[in-house]
Parts: C-alpha cells; structure tokens; sequence
C-alpha cells in the first residue's frame, strides 16, 4: 500500500468549476482532480461538465463515491500529484476516518441554505459543518478557509 501524494484537500460545494480547475490546480502543481462525492460519481452530466475544465488545464480527473476513494486511493501512482475535492466537511471526516491520509484541508465555497451563518463571504456552516471541522482539527488536520491561492489563510480554529 502506497501513500497517495494528495497534494491539497478542498470542500467546495461546486466541485470543479473554473477556479479550482484551472486556478487551483496550476498553484498547486496537481496533474490529477479527483472528485470524491457519491452523486458525482454517478452523474454523466455533472462528470462532463467538470472533465471539460480538467481537460482545459491538461489534467486528468477521476470520479469515485466516497467509499471507492477510502477502498481505492492508497493504490494511486506516486508520480500522481492528487488534487482530492469534495463538497462537504462531512465528507472529509468520512474520507479522513476511512484512513485517506488527508494533511491539509482547504476550505472554498459553502453557500448559504437552510440555517447557516457566515464565517466569510463564500463559507456558511451549521452545526454539524462546525462539529466536522472541529473533529477533523483533533484528528490532526491543517483546516483553513481560503478561496483562491493568493489570498490569506484564515484558520478554522480563529472562526469557528
């Protein structure tokens, strides 16, 4: 079993859109996107959408359900720079307590619905988003909130 070289971690509720394919991606030197979310990993429509960014920044791209990436990743070439993207915090204690060696989370775009409240102008979180940070910071992980690479990091720890 390998240790997959997972470059960056980030939830973002949009998955891959342009600012993660192409912005992202190039900062962090990755060569594969690996969308690990259960209704992407069955979604034809949202595969193609999101593999046409991929393909506009030269990178592979991959989608697995959750379990897959768990059962799956440790297998991943070490030549395989990963760019591992999910949409929820939930879905990184899921990856994180399934043993995928996740270092540093980067927290992007969670939009306002329901009963979120603002920790920045692009990161909403409820309860069970906050208690997902939280257990991830114990399990020893590197959560912050940046939305693009030049920009400050903001420690989950400062805000939540």
């Amino acid at each position: 079993m390998n240790t997959p070289n997972i470059v960056l971690t980030r939830v973002d509720n949009r998955l891959v859109h342009g600012q993660v394919g192409v912005v992202w991606t190039s900062s962090i030197g990755a060569n594969l996107l690996l969308v690990a979310n259960d209704d992407a990993a069955k979604s034809e429509l949202q595969q193609e959408l999101m593999a046409a960014t991929a393909e506009t920044s030269g990178v592979g791209i991959r989608f697995w359900s959750l379990e897959k990436t768990i059962s799956t990743i440790s297998k991943a070439s070490p030549r395989q720079k990963i760019f591992l993207i999910i949409k929820t915090p939930q879905d990184a204690l899921t990856l994180a307590k399934g043993g995928v060696p996740i270092k540093k989370l980067n927290v992007g775009n969670m939009h306002h619905s329901g009963n979120k409240v603002s920790l920045t102008k692009k990161v909403y979180v409820d309860q069970a988003d906050i208690a997902a940070f939280k257990e991830l910071v114990k399990l020893g992980v590197d959560v912050y909130i940046q939305d693009v690479p030049d920009e400050k990091k903001i420690l989950i720890e400062d805000v939540i």
